[in-house]
């Protein structure tokens, strides 16, 4: 069926005003995201690069003022975020253009180490190989062989061996971010209202003003001191919502590690994104 209308159609109106048109259960967010969708432009493209060609996947952001590029660390590509009224074609033009920085951002991403058995990953900064047990009952655990090598143990089908790797880990953070926050937010007086457990690319931890905190669960690969400075971190957020000077001495005050663990983030924090993932 086709429409017609005689009058003039105002798009701005629509914007500024999205809440008269909502049915119900829609956010005013959710209509402004609906205005700007696009749904016959692509979720990815292609560009040439030398005798590569990589994928770029496309994100169009409502706060987007211009084009950006970074590189994912665990999907291993390239993300474009481009402005509400940006086109294919500029956007194209702009990766295209950037195509020996994708080049080399992607070239320099530590080779991935999937959880298989006999790779090492570490489990609190400390090396551990994977074993496989399929004949026994159970599903990970750690052990420590007569030659002193830490192994973590995986029981059943090796099909499902990289998702018990990954459950483990997560559990493991968990338990070790719980701990950690519930002792900083009892030495600060506050309360952490949820806690949840993530693969973030981008930070390592974030907090909300209701006191919700999240984190990596790849925090758990990194050496204790590194944790629970990143725990101590997000607590500090719910005395201080900014990163001012003030806020560095609350952190300072309840975690002594402060920069020993940002400098070990700075250096090495990048190769916990390897392991799990696929080339």
């Amino acid at each position: 069926m086709i429409c017609f209308c005689a009058g003039r159609f105002h798009w701005l109106w629509m914007w500024q005003n999205p809440g008269e048109l909502l049915p119900p259960g829609l956010t005013d967010m959710a209509t402004r995201a609906l205005l700007y969708r696009r749904p016959y432009e692509p979720s990815t493209f292609l560009i040439k690069h030398g005798s590569q060609i990589f994928a770029i996947r496309l994100r169009r952001h409502r706060r987007a003022r211009r084009y950006t590029l970074r590189i994912h660390p665990t999907d291993r590509e390239a993300i474009l975020t481009m402005p509400p009224r940006g086109t294919i074609a500029e956007a194209r033009d702009f990766a295209q253009l950037h195509g020996g920085w994708i080049a080399a951002r992607l070239g320099r991403l530590p080779k991935a180490a999937p959880f298989l058995p006999g790779v090492v990953v570490p489990l609190r900064g400390v090396p551990h190989r994977i074993v496989h047990r399929a004949g026994e009952r159970g599903t990970v655990w750690t052990e420590t062989r007569d030659s002193g090598e830490k192994i973590l143990c995986v029981a059943g089908g090796v099909e499902h061996l990289d998702r018990r790797v990954h459950d483990y880990l997560k559990r493991e953070a968990r338990r070790e971010l719980q701990k950690a926050t519930e002792i900083y937010a009892q030495e600060l007086g506050v309360r952490v209202k949820r806690l949840s457990i993530r693969d973030q690319s981008s930070r390592w931890g974030s907090c909300t003003s209701a006191g919700s905190l999240s984190f990596s669960w790849r925090l758990i690969l990194a050496p204790p001191f590194v944790l629970d400075y990143l725990a101590a971190h997000e607590v500090a957020h719910l005395v201080e919502m900014n990163h001012s000077p003030r806020f560095w001495r609350v952190v300072a005050r309840i975690c002594p590690s402060v920069e020993r663990a940002k400098k070990w983030l700075d250096t090495c924090g990048n190769d916990l994104h390897r392991y799990g993932i696929e080339d």
